[in-house]
Parts: C-alpha cells; sequence; structure tokens
C-alpha cells in the first residue's frame, strides 16, 4: 500500500477556483437585484399607493354618518308656504363596544355577547323605556322593550355595526331636557335635530309641487339611481344620502331637489379593528336647503280649484244640451301671464292631501288617490280618469279653429276679404265614397269671412278651406306641414316647463294618415279632431296667439333664495321660438275669436276667447257611443293681453256651457288680486270701503255655443 495520494495536475485546482468564483458573483448579483427589487416597490408603497393605503387605514379608524340638512320651503307668490319643514328632536344610539363586546366559549366554540354587554343592552333598554314614559307626551308613541331591541338591531340586520340607531323621533320638551342633562350615561347617546315636511292644508297645487319619498325607497327614479351609484362607486364626489332622508319624488320638490336638500352634516366616528364604534369624535352640522319662490298666487290657486270643484257638481245636477253629465269628474286648469310666462294657477282635479306621504297614511288612501296624484295639467298619467276612464288630455276640438284659419291665412289657401258659403255639410273623399261632415248640431251658418268661421265655429269652413286645401297643395307633405306649425305653437311638444315627466300630447294625424287616409288626417286635423294636448299645451298656445307668435316659456318658480333669504337665482320671460306672419292675418284671428259665452256676461274687459267640443267614444255592451268633452282657450284684455287660461272637463258637454265658467272665475281671481288692466280691484275695494273682501262667485251657466 503506497503511502502517497496521487496528486491532482494544476488544471483541475484552477477550474474548481473558476467555479467558485462564478457561484460567488452569481450570489452578489442575485443579492442586488433583490435589493433593488425591496427599494422600488418601498418607493411605489411610499409615493405611489401612500395616498390611497393612507385614506383606506384612515377609514378603517374612523367613519362619517351622514346628518340630513333641513330640506327648503316652497312658498307660493305672495310668501305663503306651501310645502315647509319644521324641526324635531331625534334620539340616536350608536352601539359603542360596551353593548357588543363578545367572547368565544372554550367548550362550545360559540361566540356571543358578554354578560356584560348584555347588561348593558338590558340596562339601556330598560332607562330608555323609563324615561320615554316618564317625560314623554302622554298622548305619543308608547315604545315597548321589545321594539326598542329591534330598532337597536344588535344582530346588524339593517344597518353597519358603527351606524347610529334611530330610536325614537319627536321627542317631547322633557325628553330632551332629561337626555342631554343625563347623556353621560348613556354611552353613544346623541339627540339629533332632523327635520319633518309639510304641506299646506288647504292642498294648494297639490300635484304640481309634488311630494317626497324616503331616499331607500326612490331608486325607480334615473336621479336617484345615479346618485347610489355614485355612492357606492365614487367616494370622492362627497355624494352622502341617508337612507331615511325624504328626497323629491315628483313636481316641484322632484325638479328643484338639489336646491331644495341642502347640504348633509356628518357624525365622524372612531371605529374598532371590529368595525364597532368607539366614539363620536365630531359633528359637522348640515346646511339647511334653499326657498323656492313660485309664480303661483295662493288665492288665485285656491279659487281656481275651487271652481273647478263646482262646475263638476253643477254638471251633475243641471241639465245642458237637454241632459246632465254625471260622467264629468275630473277638470283641469292653467291660467298663464302672457308677457311674463309665469303660471299664477294650475289645478288637477280631484287633488289629494299630499301630507299622506309622510305621517304614514299613504296605503289608507292609496286605492281613492291612485288614478289622480299626478298632475294631469302636464301628464294623462295617474292624474284622474273621468266617468268613462277618459284621461285629461282630449282633442282640441274647435279651439285648434284660430291656428286653422292661421295656417290657411299663411299659406296663401285663401285672403282675410275671402267670403265662404257654409251649407251645414260638407264631403271628402273619392267619388261615390265620400265621408261627410257637420257643423255642431247640424248648423247652416251662411256666408261668412275667416274671422266670422272662427266666431261661428264652423267645421265645414275648416274642411274646405283649410283641409282639403292644405292637402291639394302638399298632397302627402301635407302632414310635415301641419306638423310644424302644431310645434311652433306648442301643441306636440315641451312646453318648456319646469317641471318633471311633461307628456307631449297625442298626435293622432300621423296615425290617421297611416291607417286612414292622408286626406282625411288633413280634414279631421282642420277642426280639432286629431290631436289631444294638456291644459298647459293649451294655455301656451293661446298665450301664443295672445303675443302675435312669441311662444313664451311658461314657468313656476321665481326666484330662488339661500337660507338667510339672499336672492341666489331669478327667472324671467324667455322665448323659445317666433312664428312670423302678417299683421292682418293676426288681426283677423283676434277679431274671429269672439265665440258668445253667456258665463263671460258682464266681464267689464274685452277678450278673446273660443270654446271647443272635441267627441270621443266608448264602448260598452250596447256598443259604441260618443261623448262630448268640454274645452276652453281665452286672453284677457284682447289688445292689451295680460293672462291667457285654458280650461278641460272631460265629458262635460259643450265647452261654452263645461269649461268656460271655470275660466271666468280664474279671470275674476286674478282681476282682484292683480288687475288686468294692472289695478289690483282689491286694492280699490279697500280705498272705498276701507275693508278687504273677495269678489262674488259667478254662477255656472246653462246656455252657450260650442
Amino acid at each position: 500500500m503506497s503511502l502517497f495520494r496521487k496528486q491532482g495536475s494544476p488544471s483541475d485546482e484552477t477550474g474548481s477556483k473558476s467555479t467558485l468564483a462564478l457561484r460567488i458573483n452569481v450570489f452578489f448579483f442575485s443579492t442586488f437585484v433583490i435589493f433593488c427589487v425591496i427599494i422600488i416597490r418601498l418607493a411605489v408603497l411610499q409615493f405611489v399607493e401612500g395616498p390611497t393605503l393612507t385614506e383606506v387605514e384612515t377609514n378603517r379608524d374612523t367613519k362619517d354618518v351622514p346628518l340630513a340638512a333641513m330640506r327648503g320651503s316652497i312658498l307660493a307668490a305672495g310668501g305663503e308656504k306651501i310645502a315647509y319643514s319644521t324641526p324635531i328632536q331625534s334620539l340616536y344610539i350608536t352601539l359603542t363596544k360596551e353593548y357588543l363586546e363578545k367572547k368565544t366559549d372554550k367548550a362550545t366554540k360559540v361566540t356571543d355577547y358578554t354578560p356584560e354587554a348584555k347588561a348593558n343592552v338590558n340596562k339601556l333598554i330598560a332607562n330608555l323605556v323609563e324615561n320615554f314614559d316618564r317625560y314623554g307626551d302622554p298622548n305619543g308613541e308608547k315604545l315597548t322593550a321589545e321594539q326598542i331591541r329591534d330598532l337597536l338591531d344588535l344582530n346588524f340586520k339593517k344597518n353597519f355595526a358603527y351606524t347610529p340607531r334611530r330610536i325614537k323621533q319627536r321627542l317631547s320638551t322633557g325628553e330632551v331636557a332629561y337626555f342631554m342633562e343625563h347623556k353621560n350615561e348613556y354611552p353613544g347617546l346623541e339627540v339629533v335635530e332632523e327635520n319633518i315636511r309639510h304641506y299646506d292644508k288647504d292642498t294648494v297645487a297639490a300635484q304640481t309641487v309634488g311630494y317626497v319619498k324616503l331616499f331607500k325607497n326612490s331608486n325607480s327614479l334615473s336621479i336617484y339611481q345615479n346618485i347610489l351609484y355614485s355612492m357606492e362607486n365614487n367616494p370622492a364626489a362627497g355624494l352622502t344620502y341617508k337612507d331615511d332622508e325624504f328626497v323629491g319624488f315628483d313636481g316641484l320638490e322632484l325638479q328643484y331637489q338639489r336646491e331644495l336638500r341642502g347640504q348633509n352634516g356628518y357624525q365622524e366616528i372612531s371605529i374598532t379593528p371590529q368595525n364597532v364604534a368607539d366614539k363620536i369624535e365630531r359633528v359637522i352640522p348640515p346646511v339647511k336647503g334653499n326657498d323656492i319662490w313660485m309664480t303661483l298666487n295662493k288665492n288665485v290657486q285656491i279659487k281656481t280649484q275651487q271652481a273647478v270643484r263646482d262646475q263638476i257638481k253643477w254638471l251633475h245636477t243641471h241639465a245642458v244640451q237637454g241632459k246632465t253629465h254625471p260622467d264629468a269628474i275630473t277638470g283641469y286648469a292653467v291660467a298663464m301671464e302672457v308677457d311674463t310666462g309665469n303660471v299664477v294657477a294650475m289645478a288637477s282635479m280631484p287633488d289629494y292631501d299630499t301630507n299622506a306621504w309622510i305621517d304614514g297614511d299613504i296605503m289608507k288612501v292609496w286605492g281613492e288617490i291612485e288614478n289622480n296624484y299626478l298632475n294631469g295639467a302636464i301628464t294623462p298619467i295617474s292624474s284622474g280618469r273621468s266617468g268613462h276612464g277618459f284621461s285629461s288630455t282630449v282633442l282640441m276640438g274647435s279651439t285648434i279653429k284660430p291656428l286653422s284659419v292661421l295656417i290657411g291665412l299663411n299659406e296663401g289657401l285663401f285672403r282675410t276679404s275671402d267670403w265662404y258659403t257654409d251649407t251645414g255639410v260638407t264631403s271628402f273623399g273619392k267619388a261615390g265614397y265620400e265621408t261627410k261632415v257637420r257643423n255642431a248640431s247640424g248648423h247652416v251658418l251662411g256666408r261668412m269671412d275667416p274671422a266670422e268661421a272662427i266666431a261661428q265655429s264652423s267645421n265645414v269652413f275648416m274642411v274646405d278651406m283649410v283641409g282639403k286645401r292644405l292637402y291639394n297643395k302638399y298632397s302627402s307633405q301635407s302632414i310635415d306641414v301641419w306638423d310644424k306649425y302644431m310645434k311652433e305653437f306648442g301643441l306636440g311638444v315641451s312646453t318648456g316647463v319646469d317641471l318633471p315627466n311633461e307628456h307631449r300630447g297625442q298626435i293622432n294625424y300621423r296615425k290617421e294618415a297611416k291607417l286612414g287616409s292622408v286626406q282625411s288626417a288633413m280634414v279631421y286635423a282642420s277642426f280639432g279632431q286629431q290631436g289631444a294636448y294638456t291644459a298647459l299645451q293649451l294655455a301656451q298656445y293661446a298665450s301664443t296667439l295672445a303675443n302675435k307668435g312669441e311662444r313664451i316659456k311658461p314657468h313656476l318658480v321665481s326666484k330662488i333664495t339661500d337660507p338667510s333669504g339672499r336672492v341666489v337665482k331669478t327667472f324671467g320671460r324667455e322665448v323659445l321660438n317666433t312664428v312670423k306672419m302678417d299683421d292682418s292675418y293676426w288681426n283677423e284671428v283676434k277679431r274671429g275669436m269672439n265665440s258668445k259665452v253667456s258665463a263671460f256676461e258682464g266681464f267689464p274687459y274685452d277678450f278673446a276667447r273660443k270654446t271647443g267640443t272635441s267627441q270621443q267614444d266608448y264602448y260598452d255592451k250596447r256598443g259604441k257611443h260618443t261623448v262630448d268633452n268640454g274645452v276652453f282657450i281665452a286672453y284677457a284684455p284682447r289688445n292689451n293681453p295680460k293672462l291667457a287660461v285654458a280650461v278641460i272637463i272631460p265629458e262635460g258637454g259643450f265647452g261654452s256651457n263645461s269649461a268656460a265658467p271655470v275660466a271666468r272665475k280664474i279671470f275674476d281671481a286674478y282681476d282682484w288680486e292683480y288687475g288686468l288692466d294692472g289695478v289690483p280691484k282689491k286694492s280699490q275695494q279697500q280705498k272705498s270701503a276701507g275693508q278687504s273682501g273677495s269678489p262674488a262667485a259667478n254662477g255656472a251657466v246653462t246656455t252657450g255655443t260650442n
């Protein structure tokens, strides 16, 4: 056995050293790369993600719970509060750790509230019951221990753990004093000022003013869907709506929701790692909403509503044209200033008490109001139905005739000096298949000029001189020509009013052109049997006639003021479009708007008016029946127009008998408050008699033309 090992060659030793050096270099390079990655990641965390993580961490430590602002008021033109909020004191409990401490049983592995937490809750409930009974309103709500436990929501079925629980609203003075004095004895207790909405008990323009609902029940409207989405997906936007705050759901309450709502405050609550409230760190008070001043005059509005009620009642008991009208159970009226666009009255009858949405009685009365809780002056939906189910938008009837004559004159179909002989009947259509059109009651009216055709309400003039001639001039394009004129006068388009959900009317002449013929569409349209529009659209149409083609935007709000009374926004006259026509055409139509209306006997002003009676069919077991809807438009005075009025009484019979008496009372009410000549009659009476009063109500009339 050899005593010596064989030595390695020099080349083997050199290779081993190279491998070792390579490994060391790879190790140090890898270490360098790892440190670089760590440094870069730290830099990203600090400079890029740092603010976000800081916000998240802050949100883990504190939560902002909104406090609803007091909603602004909606006032009539004279400053009367029609919708308003009053402060109430509410008791809230934030469930702090004293009430929510839990412990897991080692044997059963069941987690439950500790005996101390349960004892604190039971003591809290007992003390609340005792002091509600002692200091609360003797005639007010009596809360039981079971009800309070349910309101505390200890299992978080309705709220997050840190969300304050509202235990009782409308605290009495004694309750407020007691709980404020003993606040330290009730961890998490806060007495919070909230507000409750009220509406004028006189039901002033109920459907126009609108109503409110709880935010949590309002997500069927797109405005609140968007707010919910923003609250959930874009907290930085700062939208903080409370589930139990009231928001506008229709009418002016919805239209001016953002102005009326104000700005919510909030409570900043510190949160434990278990997401339980620790304490209230600070309270930022809410800011009251702005006030909305309507153009509606309360006195004119109330008299308008009463005039519609009285006339409907009168039609049920007094025979007109040989019969009573028991199915006339709805009525709609709008009064609009010609020079300003101010809507001074807007009635949709029957109406209802909107306080039902607030006091919890809505389901008790829903069966009575479900068909009339929306505004029939601007929409046919849920806004009242006559006895045979007719809505608030009815065919115009003869109220279209001033516009028909204007179209005929402007299109060169006849001249102001032309004469026409009315034989009481005319026809249209192919030879052997003619359809006849007659005047109301078959009257033969004889020789007439265009103005007289309006005054005498000649159907056959409109058919022969307008409908058929317009069709002969434009053939199939006559529908578009007619439609253009309608829209220029506000018929079939939005009036621009500051209310949501306005209906644009029913444009039946296009349907007739497709299903019947273009000629028949033009014939029936010429005397008012092819377009159904709202009372507001008719009022704007009458105003446009009075303004010789200037279509003024109607508005219901004159100004907005902040909580200190400072005006932050005003609304003035706005011209939507202007129809240019020769002055002689306007004068001819104004002369023709001179229908005989007995309801205006003794009226001290010369005024322009047009009665209308549109026919509508219904069916029952006996077959087809036709009834008359009453329609009336007018403006006064004739040569210095101040006020335009439109009235619709579905199934009321001739417009002169049903709708015109309502308009007379509206003009009288406006004259009393403002003066159709610029001098309020109430001020004249006060000066002469030394006391205030009101004009005597005009009785309904029984005679007149359609």
